[in-house]
């Protein structure tokens, strides 16, 4: 479905953009902050890990029941609650830490809350989205969204995190709780209810239980062949990817020879692919249709992981991963906006959330492989395990992606099923 190129995403996008690019920011200068914290109160590199292990282990406790709750209330409120809670926990570590009264018990405690919060807030923000611009608009919108995180949160936010806290520990967390208090301060500006259906809520007691409403979603999303292969395909291809690029910083310093520098620069390369395939990644989409993008998404995965397992030298891996960068920022763009289209409103919360738990699955798993894989088989036997596992998927889901079928389903009514 394609928009019209004077069609303006209006005041609404601009609030919901911007609040979403300032939370991308904070999030971001949390991420560089929440070591760098962990590493100043212990030198184990594992009690160090524990922040990130804090932050992410909630996607696959709550991301599914998280959508169900998405898909109960008014999505904006839930963001906005969420905003809130985050500023208030993050901002009293900062303080904490400012007078000195930090430990790591309440780092890992209050990541656990940063990562719950999000789980909440990323499947009402997608699940959102579509009553802000409508489906016409959404791979617009998506682009929008991309480029805000590909600037902000991979490209600016790392370098700012860390001089931040070479200004004093406490400054990225107070910069963090900031964002998510201004956050939530512009979605509350936003008008209108964004309840799934746009109005009150069903009567409690002829309402589905929880368990039953968390159950539906999934059923739904693996009833539905499109979006049920491009799930377990990325679930698949997430498994191979966080396998792969976990030891990248072995690759790049005893393969490529490159120092801390030469390995930031690789994901400055990422990051300007992907900025390439967010500024262009709607015109493209209408130009080659999401079934091309799509094929050739797999295809330049597949051939992603065959250049880093032949390559000796940091320029070809640095334009491996540039190329890798827009085909992701292309995939996203696709996929979210596959998903926001097809699905009913009603089930977007929980539709989304499965979704994400099949690819934070996909990721959690891969990064315990990764660095076993390349112990016992060498620093470049995850990359050609993961380019033989691209190579099968790509045979075994080409046909799914046929334009005819993604134009059918695209036109086809939602199918109705119980929520």
């Amino acid at each position: 479905m394609n928009a019209s190129p004077s069609a303006r995403l209006g005041r609404q996008f601009a609030l919901f953009w911007t609040a979403s690019a300032i939370s991308m920011l904070g999030n971001g200068v949390m991420l560089v902050a929440a070591p760098l914290l962990a590493a100043s109160m212990t030198s184990s590199p594992l009690l160090v890990s524990g922040t990130t292990f804090a932050l992410t282990l909630p996607w696959l406790l709550f991301s599914l029941p998280s959508g169900a709750l998405v898909d109960r209330l008014d999505r904006r409120r839930v963001m906005v609650v969420v905003d809130w809670i985050r500023a208030a926990a993050i901002g009293g570590v900062g303080v904490a830490v400012a007078l000195h009264w930090d430990s790591l018990m309440l780092l890992y405690a209050v990541m656990f809350l940063i990562g719950v919060g999000e789980t909440l807030f990323r499947a009402a923000n997608l699940s959102m989205l579509p009553s802000v611009v409508g489906s016409d608009l959404l791979e617009r919108a998506n682009s929008r969204l991309t480029a805000a995180r590909t600037v902000l949160h991979d490209m600016i936010a790392g370098p700012l995190g860390g001089f931040l806290f070479a200004v004093a520990a406490a400054v990225p967390l107070l910069v963090n709780a900031g964002s998510f208090a201004v956050g939530a301060v512009l979605l509350g500006l936003l008008s209108g209810t964004f309840r799934p259906d746009g109005r009150p809520g069903p009567d409690p007691a002829a309402r589905p239980s929880f368990r039953y409403e968390v159950a539906a979603g999934l059923r739904w999303l693996l009833a539905h062949r499109l979006l049920r292969t491009l799930a377990i395909l990325i679930g698949l291809l997430n498994v191979t990817l966080s396998a792969a690029l976990s030891i990248l910083v072995l690759l790049a310093t005893k393969r490529l020879g490159l120092g801390s520098i030469g390995y930031g620069l690789l994901f400055t390369a990422l990051a300007v692919g992907g900025l390439v395939g967010a500024l262009f990644g709607e015109r493209l989409v209408q130009r080659f249709t999401a079934s091309v993008t799509l094929r050739a998404g797999l295809i330049v995965e597949t051939l992603f992981h065959l250049a880093m397992a032949l390559s000796t030298g940091p320029i070809p891996v640095g334009v491996a991963l540039a190329v890798f960068g827009v085909h992701d920022a292309l995939w996203m763009i696709v996929t979210t906006s596959l998903r926001q289209r097809l699905t009913p409103p009603e089930m977007l919360g929980r539709v989304n959330s499965a979704y994400l738990f099949l690819a934070a699955g996909g990721n959690a798993v891969g990064a315990l492989l990764g660095g076993a894989i390349a112990s016992r088989f060498g620093l470049t036997a995850p990359f050609w395990i993961a380019f033989v596992v691209a190579a099968i998927v790509t045979a075994a889901t080409w046909r799914v992606f046929d334009r005819q079928k993604i134009a059918a389903a695209t036109r086809a009514e939602q199918v109705a099923m119980p929520a």
